[in-house]
């Protein structure tokens, strides 16, 4: 039997290569990387906020079908909602009204129903007495040609088919206003 001195301590052996809390440490690293980098290319997706607004049909609540290209020569409002939507409940009254106040000059208003079902959407309808066009957004397909992050969102497009405004969020009547009376040349 070998006897240990007093002096001498066991040999540790050298380690080499990287422990388990140094690969964990680095693939943390690496995916808020990853993370970060998704959003923010996923930022650069960014809504059309000016140039052509991106064309498309839709089947309307009533059975009908609405072409944006049909539209030429008249102010559109485009707004994207959803009945699930706190934000889009808010502001539902205020666009029926300026619906109704904008009818006269040619302005049309279009609300496309954004990740929700058919039947939720017909009774937000209902509930606030919506007149204007509506239609489901079957498959995501107009939403994705605005690149729609979050309801609610709305486009003014003007007479010449182009995005006049672009409200992200909740819409501000006074600015929406203003941007009526400018694309129509009157007051309200």
């Amino acid at each position: 039997m070998t006897e240990l001195t007093q002096n001498s301590t066991p040999s540790q052996p050298t380690q080499r290569g990287l422990s388990l809390g140094s690969i964990v440490l680095i693939i943390g690293v690496l995916l808020v990387i990853i993370v970060f980098g998704l959003q923010l290319a996923s930022q650069n997706l960014s809504q059309p906020t000016a140039g052509p607004a991106p064309l498309f049909e839709m089947t309307t609540y009533d059975g009908g079908t609405f072409r944006l290209a049909d539209t030429r020569g008249s102010v559109v409002v485009l707004n994207f909602w959803a009945s699930w939507c706190p934000p889009c409940r808010v502001e539902a009254p205020d666009l029926q009204r300026l619906s109704q106040t904008y009818a006269e000059r040619g302005v049309q208003f279009v609300g496309v129903t954004y990740l929700d079902t058919e039947e939720d959407a017909r009774a937000f309808i209902a509930e606030f007495g919506l007149t204007y066009t509506n239609g489901l957004d079957a498959g995501s397909r107009i939403s994705d040609l605005y690149s729609i992050q979050a309801v609610p969102e709305t486009f003014v497009i003007d007479q010449q088919g182009n995005i006049a405004y672009f409200f992200a969020g909740p819409i501000n009547v006074d600015q929406l206003v203003a941007t009526l009376d400018r694309l129509t040349g009157g007051g309200s």
